[in-house]
């Protein structure tokens, strides 16, 4: 029995809902459908955002034979087969899903037939490819990240699933109740209004919604504020020393289960906002992120919860990137210069700093051109002064 999610997949890419970085006048997958060419490449994103039907779409499209392998549950001898028939047909896509977890064997089979062209792979993944793929796949495919889809984007899939399925009554409450429930997740949706169809004898209300799915909607308010205002708003709280915001949000995060991003924003809020006030938070933060990687959920709550009551309540300081920012910027506007000589590599006019005392001896060791350039502008915290003191006492500046 065909599910609903399979029953109305789009067929077309007009009928692609969201991806509108990807899709539309001018961009990247509408002009390759419109020039008749293909490459390989890799869709990435969470659950849900379209993946599968946007490589069904491509296929279908541009009338190419077409091939879907897992790269786990599919043996070699389906990649061999698939590699005979593009052989045969002179042209074939090679749709793999979870192709983050294909092993060598298939990888070697695969490579010099992605090389040549003879396959077109296109790539399904949950996982950020940059970090799970290997590098000879990843450099022969073009990557492309498929973002979650907007609450009204859902409803517009919704309301075609409800065009085919016969005698429903619905109404726009109910319908907006399960498009945001689904967070991003237009399958998840799909399966709700599917579940909730058959159910209760056609007639879906949000408290037969409920009856099936009582977790409560923590991603998105009744402004529905979105996954990354939620991680933004964590952010800023954490940066406010607000300690009970920071709290809430981090519950909103931890009761949609969504490790991975919660580990991502605490690790970028370490460095970016309390960096050298409290340097010893990094080391922290990755020791709670391992426990919490280690007992999981619900237990992870523990950890983390702890870690981010400390981030909240440390001192803060942006001293860090405020630094290599503007060394940035001068690279970016040519601000450079040349090594100086005395500091290249075996130069023997090179003055060994643990030959003099204090482990110091003043040379000069930025470019001629920029030789007066302050990138680090110390912030007025116990950890800064402390280490601006030191190097003062230590160099003998005033």
């Amino acid at each position: 029995m065909k599910i609903l999610a399979d029953t109305i997949r789009p067929n077309k890419l007009s009928l692609i809902v969201g991806q509108d970085h990807l899709i539309g006048e001018g961009k990247v997958l509408t002009n390759l459908v419109k020039n008749k060419h293909l490459f390989s490449m890799i869709f990435y994103g969470k659950p849900g955002t379209g993946k599968t039907s946007l490589a069904y779409v491509l296929s279908q499209e541009l009338g190419f034979k077409t091939k879907f392998l897992n790269a786990t549950s599919s043996k070699k001898e389906d990649f061999e087969m698939a590699i005979e028939e593009a052989k045969f047909y002179g042209d074939l896509i090679l749709i793999i899903d979870e192709i983050h977890r294909m092993n060598k064997d298939k990888q070697d089979i695969l490579l010099p037939f992605i090389e040549n062209g003879t396959v077109i792979l296109i790539g399904l993944t949950t996982s950020n490819p940059y970090h799970t793929i290997n590098p000879a796949i990843r450099s022969r495919c073009q990557i492309f990240e498929l973002h979650e889809l907007k609450t009204e984007d859902i409803i517009v899939v919704l309301k075609r699933a409800c065009a085919s399925l016969p005698d429903i009554k619905i109404d726009k409450e109910a319908l907006k109740y399960i498009a945001t429930m689904a967070s991003g997740d237009v399958r998840s949706a799909l399966n709700t209004l599917e579940i909730a169809y058959y159910s209760f004898d056609h007639h879906i209300t949000i408290d037969n919604i409920k009856n099936i799915n009582t977790k409560p909607v923590f991603f998105h308010d009744k402004n529905e504020d979105g996954h990354y205002d939620v991680l933004s708003a964590l952010q800023k709280s954490i940066r406010g020393s607000d300690v009970n915001a920071t709290i809430h949000y981090l519950a909103r995060l931890i009761e949609a289960e969504d490790l991975d991003s919660i580990f991502r924003r605490l690790s970028v809020i370490a460095y970016e906002d309390i960096g050298l006030a409290n340097p010893g938070i990094g080391p922290r933060l990755y020791a709670a992120i391992e426990a919490a990687n280690r007992v999981g959920l619900p237990e992870a709550r523990i950890p983390l919860s702890e870690i981010a009551i400390e981030m909240a309540l440390s001192p803060k300081s942006n001293s860090a990137i405020i630094a290599i920012d503007e060394a940035l910027n001068d690279i970016h506007r040519g601000n450079t210069g040349n090594v100086p000589n005395h500091i290249k590599k075996n130069s023997p006019d090179y003055l060994y700093p643990h030959n003099y005392p204090h482990d110091w001896i003043k040379q000069d060791y930025l470019p001629n051109e920029i030789k007066d350039a302050k990138y680090y502008k110390p912030k007025d915290n116990l950890v800064e002064n402390n280490l601006n003191k030191v190097h003062k006492e230590m160099t003998g500046e005033k």
